[in-house]
């Protein structure tokens, strides 16, 4: 399994595959809860056994991971799915080296004894490593708690509402011209608890929510047939996100309604089955050179591959090589002041920002969360950096982007909220594009490819609409841009305002050996990319 099924997963397949789903239970018990009082005395217990055993440093976390499928095709409920994982993991430092391990049984005896265990491995480890861990600083926030401020909790609405939105989905699809429909719902609560001999004792709830579909149009007469995915982005948000609100909605210049902070998803699916029919009669596109003019539904993706994975430090120190290998922004880069982009280019990373799939109080180091900048005007200024790995970069606290996937794996780095800052100046897309005399507008994700060093790469999209002396022409198809990483980010040329600012991002963020997932968002407004090579997907070589 590789990391584009995770991005481009289309079913429950996959997801079966690679989440720590633990076991079934049924619908109603998707709202109960741990009670703080037994998580704390369970933390103490581990905290004590291990200190007794001879650990320098301990942390606890304690989770209930929590998660809701509910998949559909056309007028058919194909599977739900509600599952619920509990348990302990406990990681450990004796002489300077780490140590861990996990259980379900939260038995106090049980506590212990897997305690007992990880400083056992720390201390076998400590045998065989030459270097000491080397751990910041991160002091103890005592007892506190975080929730992502949801309206409505997605666990608690009804299973028949949800079928039932998703049945009026596929209908509405089918009805504006659609052969094919298959519409999904991804719920997932994390109940995270994180206590630590610096002295915190965290409480997090936190929610996110997914409505992928994709709509399929057939041509019968020459059996050709083009899709399109919905412009649904997973969010860190409760049930409110589906609410179809229109401040949520964003309408580019050639009237393709985009989405914010509120998704309605009978209408895109009505729009996804037009414009998939749309799509069997557009002409192909002609390779070459153009200006791109890339909506934040397609950016985000862009983003988390040439800038989000190449700066995380692990990846840049190769440490970490798995999917899609290291980085090709070294540290010499860092001391050189590469220029990353054009003046254009100002790039963050925020674990704090309401409503993204990265954002919660304390990461799961118990690191208070916060945003820095990692290009600025163009110039790489920095990576992402964990607590072990901080004094690499002459830091003296993490940057707060730690995380595991499950109480039963080892947390490591992963990347945060990764966003392109909009433009300073005032700027709306029809005046981005006014003064484009040939370009493509691209607006939703598709197909990616990434080498090794993530420095070269190819993207497609979901629609493309062809731009000739300023004015949106026609749709198009089968198109694909290649881009050498800093190249690319210095043929930046103007980014929308703050008006424009939308989060994409990934549910199914794949990391780590063992493999791990992670959610992570990714914002921009729409931004503008001169001379940049397009490819046609359709061209026969043969």
């Amino acid at each position: 399994m590789d990391r584009r099924s995770f991005l481009s997963m289309s079913g429950i397949g996959v997801a079966g595959l690679m989440l720590p789903f633990g076991r079934t239970i049924a619908a109603e018990a998707l709202v109960e809860t741990i009670d703080v009082a037994k998580k704390k005395q369970l933390a103490d217990a581990a905290m004590g056994a291990a200190t007794a055993a001879g650990a320098s440093y301990c942390d606890v976390r304690i989770g209930r991971y929590l998660r809701q499928f509910v998949i559909t095709r056309e007028d058919k409920v194909q599977n739900v799915v509600n599952t619920e994982s509990t348990g302990i993991g406990i990681r450990v430092l004796v002489n300077g080296a780490w140590g861990f391990a996990a259980t379900n049984d939260l038995g106090t005896q049980g506590v212990v004894k897997a305690a007992q265990q990880a400083a056992a491995i720390a201390r076998a480890n400590a045998k065989h490593q030459t270097t000491p861990v080397q751990l910041a600083k991160a002091p103890g926030v005592g007892e506190v708690s975080w929730k992502t401020p949801i309206r409505k909790n997605s666990m608690e609405v009804p299973l028949k509402d949800k079928v039932d939105l998703l049945l009026g989905v596929n209908a509405a699809a089918i009805n504006a011209g659609g052969s094919f429909v298959n519409s999904m719902l991804f719920l997932v609560n994390e109940q995270k608890y994180f206590a630590s001999t610096d002295g915190s004792y965290i409480d997090q709830d936190v929610h996110r929510i997914w409505a992928p579909m994709t709509v399929t149009a057939i041509d019968k007469t020459t059996g050709k047939f083009r899709t399109r995915d919905g412009l649904s982005s997973p969010m860190g948000m409760g049930f409110e996100y589906l609410d179809g609100a229109a401040a949520g909605k964003v309408v580019s210049p050639n009237g393709v309604v985009n989405y914010g902070l509120s998704y309605d998803m009978v209408e895109d699916a009505i729009a996804s089955a037009k414009q998939a029919k749309a799509k069997l009669t557009a002409p192909s596109v002609k390779p070459g050179k153009y200006d791109l003019v890339l909506d934040p539904s397609h950016t985000w993706l862009t983003i988390h591959e040439s800038i989000g994975h190449p700066l995380e430090l692990d990846r840049v120190l190769g440490y970490e090589a798995n999917y899609a290998g290291t980085s090709f922004a070294t540290m010499d880069k860092l001391k050189d002041k590469f220029k990353y982009g054009s003046d254009n280019v100002t790039v963050f990373a925020d674990k704090t920002q309401l409503g993204s799939l990265g954002a919660v109080g304390y990461d799961d180091e118990g690191v208070k969360t916060k945003k820095w900048n990692l290009i600025k005007d163009g110039t790489l200024v920095d990576y992402q950096t964990i607590r072990d790995q901080a004094h690499i970069l002459g830091k003296t606290e993490s940057d707060g982007c730690c995380y595991a996937d499950s109480w039963s794996s080892v947390q490591f780095q992963r990347m945060a909220n990764v966003s392109l800052a909009p433009g300073k100046n005032k700027l709306s897309v029809a005046d981005m594009i006014k003064d484009v005399e040939n370009g493509i507008y691209i607006i939703g994700d598709g197909s990616f490819s990434i080498d090794q060093q993530r420095y070269n790469a190819q993207f497609g999209g979901q629609l493309f609409y062809e731009i000739k002396n300023g004015k949106i022409t026609q749709q198009i198809e089968d198109v694909a841009y290649q881009i050498r990483t800093p190249e690319f980010w210095n043929a930046c040329v103007a980014v929308c305002d703050d008006s424009d600012y939308r989060l994409g991002g990934s549910f199914f963020d794949g990391k780590g050996q063992p493999g791990q997932v992670s959610a992570v968002s990714h914002g921009s407004s729409t931004a503008r990319f001169n001379g940049i090579n397009v490819i046609n997907t359709a061209r026969n070589l043969g």
